[in-house]
């Protein structure tokens, strides 16, 4: 008897270790994939139930001298910040410094409307306050140059709120970079020794910093962009990280990142009541009006404190990206499975949110399908020509114009890189650097252009001509 229980038992483990191997391969060629069609270059972790299943650098680490990426590859992760200084804000609710239900004149007298915003709006993107990176000129003038605090808030502070506090959803960098400055008011310390000390130096992530710009170390990446005809060689400028602060001046590895989800899944930085509320979406007070843009508003918070909430084979799912230049990067958990993606690159890839999809379609051994090479057709321009305009996505209400450009139609989203639409016939084309972003045009009786349809993965999501 004992023998026959060893025998299943020696035999369990080995289909244990047989599936194992094969997700393992799996994940390994979906990323190898989109290396060699130049759709990412940098680092993915894949951990699941405290295993780490993949943790490969892939493409190049720096195009100047040929350099290629690794584990231990060092990327900005821009706004996945945002999830540091909402824990800074919760473990200081914890330790009774300060509350969620504090206003913001508490810590900014004088603040316009700080007697009516709470910390909790601030953490949910609920406040209104207008963000600062809307403005390019103010984004991109001081790059290079360390920008003190105050010139920041001093920028937004007297903009027009973007609705009342709590009636509303809307992304606002500006937001973040008051809960540092408030970071700051309640320990006496500096936003980023903050972080340091309650943080990085108690998970031991001992890769992760602040200052990317004068960053002296050989696993340092370079970011890279490029237009849409060529492969992404050439660098990108590093910004000052006062300029992002607490909404996305950090810099670290997959490894650091998975010692950040350890942390959280261990509740070693923040207790569970709390944790759980940060994965919870914020409700919204009834809106003062039954407009289409205040619905919108409404149906649109799916944050938490945070985090970017979601659902995946009936687990709840938490996220966040980030973006800066020559970065993009993904962090994605399944905190009951204990499943964690990291998603790190020094190339501004479209492909990011499909990317970790499909690892997590992996995962959990459901479908996905490995990217491929399509080629474009030519059309003529009078054809393109219908196609230029501008369309609002229906379901963000994210605008995208798009132009018609030496021949190439090419479509610019607000706050987002340009791609090129190439043809596969006169109404339906994919984007140059995502060959499986499929995009289609509707036109009413008449003929007249009313309607793009975007399917970036397999769900079309409509687009209306606006002008």
């Amino acid at each position: 008897m004992k023998r026959t229980l060893a025998m299943l038992w020696a035999i369990g483990m080995t289909q244990f270790a047989l599936a194992q191997d094969s997700t393992v391969k799996k994940l390994d060629e979906l990323m190898q994939a989109y290396t060699n069609l130049d759709r990412f270059s940098g680092t993915v972790l894949v951990a699941r139930q405290g295993k780490v299943l993949l943790e490969k650098g892939y493409g190049i680490k720096n195009y100047k001298d040929s350099t290629l990426n690794d584990a231990h590859t060092v990327f900005e992760i821009a706004s996945i910040t945002k999830t540091f200084t909402s824990a800074m804000i919760l473990k200081l609710v914890e330790l009774k410094k300060l509350s969620l239900t504090d206003k913001v004149n508490k810590f900014y007298p004088g603040y316009p409307h700080g007697d009516s915003i709470t910390v909790e709006h601030l953490l949910t993107h609920t406040s209104g306050i207008w963000d600062y990176t809307r403005d390019n000129d103010f984004r991109l003038a001081p790059i290079h140059r360390s920008i003190p605090i105050m010139e920041t808030i001093n920028f937004f502070k007297d903009k027009p709120l973007d609705f009342p506090p709590g009636t509303g959803w809307s992304y606002s960098n500006s937001g973040y970079y008051l809960l540092g400055y408030i970071i700051q008011q309640v320990t006496g310390m500096p936003y980023e020794k903050a972080i340091r000390q309650y943080i990085f130096k108690p998970l031991g992530m001992n890769h992760s910093g602040f200052d990317f710009t004068h960053l002296a170390s050989l696993d340092k990446a370079v970011g890279h962009y490029a237009d849409t005809t060529e492969k992404p060689t050439k660098p990108a400028p590093v910004a000052d990280s006062s300029g992002a602060y607490a909404a996305g001046a950090i810099y670290s590895t997959v490894g650091d990142l998975y010692k950040w989800h350890r942390g959280l899944q261990s509740y070693k930085i923040i207790g569970r009541p709390l944790l759980q509320k940060a994965y919870t979406p914020f409700p919204l007070s009834p809106p003062p009006s039954h407009s289409p843009e205040r619905e919108r508003l409404q149906r649109r918070n799916n944050y938490g404190y945070g985090w970017i909430t979601d659902s995946l084979n009936g687990r709840l799912m938490v996220s966040h990206s980030g973006g800066i230049f020559g970065f993009r990067t993904d962090f994605a958990r399944v905190p009951e499975d204990d499943v964690c993606i990291v998603l790190l690159s020094n190339m501004e890839t479209d492909s990011r949110d499909q990317i970790t999809r499909r690892l997590l379609a992996i995962v959990y051994g459901k479908p996905y399908s490995i990217p491929v090479h399509l080629k474009g057709v030519p059309v003529r321009e009078e054809v393109l020509s219908k196609y230029t305009g501008t369309y609002k996505i229906e379901r963000n209400g994210v605008l995208v114009n798009v132009v018609l450009e030496n021949g190439r139609l090419m479509a610019r989203p607000h706050n987002g890189p340009p791609s090129e639409l190439l043809a596969l016939d006169d109404t339906h084309f994919f984007l140059s650097n995502d060959h499986e972003f499929k995009i289609s045009f509707e036109a009413d009786e008449r003929g007249n252009i009313v309607r793009m349809m975007i399917n970036p993965d397999g769900e079309p999501k409509p687009a209306t001509k606006i002008k």
